[in-house]
């Protein structure tokens, strides 16, 4: 499975911007995706996580209540809807999948198939 992110831009704090991954391959309705961010001179930070088969979502407390993780099965397709962006969401936004949910979804060593991130920029 390849994953690839896109969607990444420059945006005004209070503004939106709306994130792509994109999956190649075959996954299955067990599939476990996330989006992880890293901010300039950080570690690699959760911000959600998605039930592929289900579409259950789980977000760190940071964002919630702001993004909003989705998928469309036809377009093999994980998006994050940013809204509300805040100066500290500048990052660069990884996707990230493996085959079988994990309790630990929160944690990047469980994830196996990493997109190559894309960068937002929030400014203020």
């Amino acid at each position: 499975v390849q994953l690839q992110a896109f969607g990444g831009g420059l945006v005004q704090a209070g503004g939106s911007l709306k994130l792509s991954c994109t999956i190649s391959g075959r996954t299955s309705m067990n599939y476990a995706m996330a989006w992880f961010r890293q901010a300039p001179g950080k570690g690699r930070e959760f911000v959600g996580a998605l039930k592929w088969g289900m579409s259950t979502t789980y977000y760190a407390d940071s964002v919630k209540g702001r993004f909003t993780i989705a998928r469309d099965l036809a377009k093999n397709t994980m998006y994050l809807q940013m809204n509300s962006l805040k100066d500290d969401d500048t990052a660069v936004y990884h996707c990230a999948g493996r085959s079988g949910w994990t309790i630990r979804y929160y944690a990047e060593f469980e994830y196996t198939s990493w997109g190559q991130g894309t960068l937002v920029t929030v400014s203020s």
